[in-house]
Parts: C-alpha cells; sequence; structure tokens
C-alpha cells in the first residue's frame, strides 16, 4: 500500500479514519466519535497528507472511498477491534441516530427470504442506517479475509464457511417439476423415475452440493444432471417448461412456482433441510454496531411463525 504506514499515526487518528470510511461522511463521523467537524476535516487532511489520498471522494450528492479507502477499512477494522481487545475500549451505537453503512453478503436465495424483513426492521429501527447486499464469494476465496471486507455473511451450513457463526431460518427442499411433465403421475415421482430423467442442478461446488443432491446420492440414484446453474433461484427457471427437476428450498417454490407453471412433486425419501447461518469474524464478536445487526436477523425469525415453514 505504498506509504500506508503507520508511523506517526496514534490511536485516535486511526479511530478517526474507521469513522470517516464507515460513515462517508465528516459530519456523521464527528458525531459518532464526539469530535466537532472542524477537527475532524483536520484528521481528514492530516490523513489524506499521510496516505498520499483523497480516501474518500464525492460521488453525486455523498460521498464514496477510493481504491485504497475499500483497502483500508477492513484494515483499520481489524487493528481497532484487536486494540479493543487489549484495552478493553467499546464504541457505543445508537441505532436511532446512526449513518453507519453495513454490508451483507448472501446467496441469491437467502435475498428472496431476508431482503424484505430486513430493510423493514432497519427502516423502523434505525433510519438513518444504510446496507448494501453483495453475492456470497467465489469458490475458493479466502473466506475469513473475506469477512473482514463484509460486516456479515449469510450461509448455509455445512460448507465450511469460517468465523463464528448464529442460524438464523431453516427451509427445507422439495421437488419442483412442470405441471405436465411427463414422469409425475398421481402428483409422484419414484426413486426409479429421479435416476431415469433429466435433473437441473444448483453448482455450488462439488456434484453433490447440496443436502437435497447428498441425500440423492446416498439413496444410490446417480442423476442425470442436464443443466448446471449458479445458484439456487435461478432453478425453479431452468426447470419451466421442460421436463426437468430440481430440488429446491421450500419458500423458494411457494415464490415461484404457480407463475411459472411447476409443481411440487412428491418423492419416496425424507427431504433433508437447508440450514442458513449469520456468520461474522472472529476479531468483530464484541463490535456493539455488529452485535446489534446479528440481533436484527435473529429478531426476524424470533418473530416470525415462518421460522420453520
Amino acid at each position: 500500500m505504498g506509504n500506508a504506514g503507520v508511523t506517526g499515526v496514534d490511536l485516535n487518528l486511526v479511530v478517526a479514519l474507521r469513522a470517516l470510511l464507515e460513515e462517508r461522511n465528516v459530519t456523521h463521523a464527528g458525531a459518532r466519535i464526539n469530535m466537532s467537524q472542524p477537527a475532524m476535516s483536520a484528521a481528514l487532511a492530516r490523513l489524506r497528507a499521510h496516505f498520499g489520498d483523497e480516501l474518500l471522494h464525492r460521488e453525486g450528492r455523498r460521498y464514496d472511498l477510493t481504491a485504497l479507502g475499500e483497502e483500508l477499512l477492513p484494515v483499520v477494522r481489524s487493528a481497532l477491534a484487536a486494540a479493543e481487545g487489549v484495552l478493553g475500549q467499546r464504541t457505543a451505537f445508537d441505532p436511532e441516530t446512526s449513518t453507519r453503512h453495513f454490508t451483507v453478503s448472501l446467496s441469491d436465495y437467502a435475498i428472496t427470504v431476508l431482503a424484505e424483513p430486513l430493510l423493514a426492521e432497519l427502516a423502523r429501527r434505525a433510519p438513518g442506517v444504510t446496507v448494501e447486499l453483495t453475492p456470497m464469494p467465489a469458490p475458493g476465496v479466502d473466506t475469513l479475509s473475506y469477512l473482514m471486507r463484509c460486516d456479515i455473511l449469510i450461509g448455509p451450513l455445512g460448507y465450511g464457511l469460517p468465523g463464528q457463526r448464529s442460524v438464523v431460518f431453516r427451509d427445507t427442499f422439495v421437488c419442483l417439476v412442470g405441471a405436465d411433465n411427463p414422469w409425475l403421475r398421481d402428483g409422484r415421482l419414484t426413486l426409479e423415475d429421479l435416476a431415469a430423467m433429466n435433473h437441473a442442478a444448483a453448482g455450488l461446488g462439488g456434484p453433490d452440493s447440496t443436502p437435497a443432491d447428498r441425500a440423492l446420492a446416498d439413496l444410490g440414484v446417480e442423476r442425470k444432471v442436464e443443466v448446471t446453474v449458479h445458484g439456487l433461484l435461478p432453478l425453479p427457471f431452468a426447470v419451466a417448461g421442460t421436463d426437468l427437476c430440481a430440488f429446491v428450498p421450500r419458500r423458494l417454490a411457494r415464490l415461484c412456482a404457480s407463475e411459472l407453471g411447476l409443481v411440487v412433486a412428491e418423492v419416496p425419501f425424507p427431504l433433508p433441510e437447508l440450514v442458513e447461518a449469520v456468520h461474522w469474524h472472529p476479531a468483530r464478536a464484541k463490535d456493539p454496531a455488529m452485535i446489534w445487526l446479528r440481533g436484527i436477523f435473529a429478531d426476524i425469525f424470533r418473530d416470525r411463525a415462518a421460522v420453520r415453514d
């Protein structure tokens, strides 16, 4: 990072740097750490001179981070989390007045379940907070490092995702086929049918990448995968208008099956669960803002009867 060393930079300036990078606003950053606007402007000037970079640049009516600012944010968060752990410091978080910008990484399917209740809760509890919903990292990415670049990752259990975690919701897989699928008899498919017909599958890593895929493999059903898509959300659309079948989460099937002319087929084995969890970096476990955000996800499903549809 060139001259992005820490020589001559005291801890207070690093605290100011985190506030500026997270709030992306001099006034809001100053209010967050009880620093006047002139003092925060002076801190930003010192930081820009130190790094030889603007760090924040205007885009229309708001400020965005420069490339170096984006690179520094997870480093600064990690450094301050370590310092707070040693010194016992905690940065207060007031959701009613905060203008914090959160980044939540999650799958396309998790967005269909969580986006609406999450945004409703944020609007009600923290009207100044903004959130960015980003795709999950591709297979092979260093996910633990990735957890320092986002605030929270929503992902399924059983895929080796690192960090600390807490289950947020569960779903059950169902088998989707076209309403006029020739293999469908009295709303049912046999294991022999499932072995003979063509499938659409989610390419999430490996040939048996979902719990439903693994359940079929355990039963000795060798699937004929004709179409592979990235993620769970495209699966119903890949099946629509074809003789394919696909195993998808029940909530997803309810959202789009009737619109696409699809039905849920009964199959002769217990359908497995998909368990989605909030994952976070251990270094940020005691960050008050992160504790609050994790609580939002817990509350969404604690207050709803649809925890286990």
